[in-house]
């Protein structure tokens, strides 16, 4: 850490291999090099040394052909439905997918709805009504949704928040008076991507070719890249029951530090700022517990964002900041220190400007010249009251 005028410190310690450049990020490591030997960006490629081969293959950015039965809007248990038959007033209404997955009709045993398509109740109504010879051909039926439930998954894996969530649910203020008027409903809230995102999105490390999606016994695995590369992708529509695993390729990528719809909205980050010229966090426009960033900030981005840098040459230019880390993969803390300017005026710098993760903290400290003057400061109210008394 930064001198404060009367002590030193000693650099941070850390249990990974930050020094090295083989903890979660190669960019954590000590910028040792000098200017006139330097290797410009070599991060990424100390970052791919550590990568595991894609599990979907490295060639295709669809979403395979496991996709294709997932393809269209699915039914949940919750869902309502408007059914009618031609010329039977017995059969229309409005229904709801029961908790066991079925709807039921008069007259009729349940009918599978969990998982199915619209077009896959029709047929199996059509089915139904003729094996019980309320029809002698297939009539005319519609099943239109009339309202989408929210699902319940589970998510795990190479994401920041694995946990089980609740995603689809829309408030009335959300809901739009003529659409729900109009027959049929349509909703982006139960996709695959709504999920991940939801579980605090997919982590540098995330192996997003072969996202595994388990319904109902039955493994699927979606290739998902082509969301960073603005492809069109199937983004299934998820049930309830739904379980999602991200695998990780073991490094830290990043072309996944780029906004998407399977990124974190952003990054919180906890940050402190008690360097001059500024007199107070609040005058430094640094909020009580965080400050809400863009996925894909930088450590340099948040120390000019908590006003670190700047200031009168003189006695701000010696400046340093700690930025407190943590390896999503193991576990395990990091701390790394940067001298502001110096990293400020390195052609290299990319190399060693680490990419935000959130729940990272960022502290200042003022300059060796600063606290002195501080401490003169002091000295001199200390002999204005003493000449006082």
């Amino acid at each position: 850490m930064a001198a404060s005028g009367c002590a030193s410190y000693d650099r941070p310690d850390n249990l990974g291999l930050v020094a090295e450049g083989r903890d979660y990020q190669a960019q954590w490591r000590e910028p040792e090099v000098s200017r006139a030997n330097a290797q410009f960006l070599r991060s990424p490629a100390i970052n791919a040394q550590s990568c595991r081969a894609p599990l979907g293959g490295g060639d295709g950015k669809g979403s395979g052909l496991a996709a294709a039965s997932l393809r269209g809007e699915r039914l949940t248990r919750g869902d309502l439905l408007d059914i009618r038959v031609e010329q039977d007033e017995t059969f229309n209404g409005s229904y709801e997918v029961s908790r066991d997955g079925t709807i039921r009709l008069p007259f009729l045993d349940a009918i599978p709805a969990q998982g199915r398509t619209v077009d896959e109740i029709e047929d199996r109504l059509a089915a139904a009504l003729i094996a019980e010879e309320f029809y002698g051909d297939r009539p005319r039926i519609s099943v239109r949704v009339l309202d989408l439930a929210p699902v319940s998954v589970g998510v795990s894996g190479a994401v920041f928040e694995p946990h089980r969530i609740e995603v689809g649910a829309l408030g009335a203020d959300q809901r739009d008076g003529v659409r729900i008027s109009a027959m049929g409903a349509s909703t982006e809230a139960r996709n695959l991507s709504a999920a991940l995102r939801a579980a605090g999105g997919v982590r540098p490390d995330a192996d997003i070719s072969a996202i595994e999606l388990r319904r109902g016994g039955q493994l699927y695995k979606l290739d998902m890249r082509g969301v960073f590369e603005g492809e069109n992708v199937v983004d299934v529509m998820l049930v309830t029951g739904d379980e999602i695993r991200v695998p990780s390729r073991q490094c830290f990528q990043e072309d996944l530090m780029r906004p998407s719809p399977i990124s974190p909205p952003g990054v919180s980050l906890y940050l402190s700022n008690l360097t001059q010229p500024a007199s107070s966090n609040a005058q430094s426009a640094v909020g009580r517990e965080v400050r809400e960033v863009p996925w894909g900030t930088r450590y340099m981005q948040a120390v000019v964002d908590t006003n670190c840098v700047g200031g009168p040459r003189a006695t701000s230019a010696d400046r340093s900041a700690v930025l407190f880390s943590r390896n999503p993969v193991t576990g395990v803390s990091a701390v790394i220190e940067r001298n502001i300017e110096d990293l400020l005026r390195r052609a290299d710098r990319d190399d060693y400007d680490p990419y935000l993760l959130p729940g990272d903290s960022i502290a200042c400290y003022d300059s060796t010249v600063t606290n002195l003057t501080e401490v003169a400061k002091l000295l001199g109210i200390v002999g204005v009251v003493s000449f006082l008394r």
